[in-house]
């Protein structure tokens, strides 16, 4: 029997990156997805890809009409939801003292309130199933600072304590974890190394920098997000789980 067998997911941030191998690491393990992003063009081709076990909604997670038409679609498509597992992120680069007040509530809607409207409405369906879960894809950005990243860290460290609070509130029958990824070889990783003088030297840097000596791969994300949502981890909630190549120990 596969991992995800009969099991339905909401996939945020599923066009690019982690959220993308998080999909297809899904559906290869028995899931049907409802794919989200804002990307019409990359999200049609994924859902093309996975075949009939996915569906494409295009929008903004900023905005909770979205968010409750996801819950929606898979309802409507799949009839019930089993998993959550929340990817949407952008970095809001710019010091305190720099950082406009618009892209400040531009990273902070994107990262952390879009986690809040989708569980406002995800919850009261994911509370009909035993053993459903959600998962918040957060950073090593919550525990460790970066130069020129307030809202990025800000965001993250308050994704783990609506974790940790939504864990509380909804057991037993609603598991709610974390995922802290350090370097990840993504767009995102090069988009963040702009706030470094020499963005290249940057990355390498950052793989450098773990012990393990490379930059981690969207699949080392997407194997540890199968395990965290499916029955394997059963006995695991209210946890945010580190996986950075152990840079934080280096």
């Amino acid at each position: 029997m596969q991992k995800l067998e009969n099991k339905i997911a909401i996939i945020t941030g599923a066009t690019s990156g982690m959220g993308k191998a998080i999909a297809k690491v899904f559906v290869a393990n028995g899931a049907k997805v409802i794919l989200s992003g804002r990307d019409q063009t990359r999200g049609n081709a994924l859902s093309v890809e996975l075949g009939d076990n996915a569906i494409f909604v295009a929008g903004d997670v900023r905005q909770p009409t979205y968010n409750e038409q996801l819950v929606t679609s898979a309802i409507t498509h799949f009839g019930r939801l089993d998993i959550l597992s929340m990817n949407a992120g952008i970095l809001g680069i710019g010091s305190v003292t720099d950082l406009s007040d618009e892209l400040w509530k531009n990273t902070m809607d994107t990262n952390l309130s879009s986690i809040f409207y989708l569980c406002k409405y995800a919850i009261p369906e994911l509370q009909k199933n035993e053993g459903s879960s959600i998962l918040i894809n957060a950073s090593i950005a919550a525990y460790k600072s970066f130069p020129n990243h307030p809202a990025y860290c800000a965001s993250k460290a308050g994704a783990l304590a609506l974790m940790r609070q939504m864990a509380v509130e909804y057991a037993p029958t609603t598991r709610v974890n974390a995922m802290c990824p350090g370097p990840v070889d993504t767009p995102l990783l090069w988009d963040s190394a702009k706030a470094f003088e020499n963005s290249t030297k940057a990355v390498q840097y950052a793989a450098n920098k773990t012990l393990l000596k490379r930059l981690g791969k969207p699949n080392d994300i997407a194997n540890l997000a199968l395990f965290l949502v499916s029955e394997d981890a059963s006995w695991i909630t209210g946890t945010a789980m580190t996986i950075d190549g152990g840079i934080l120990n280096s």
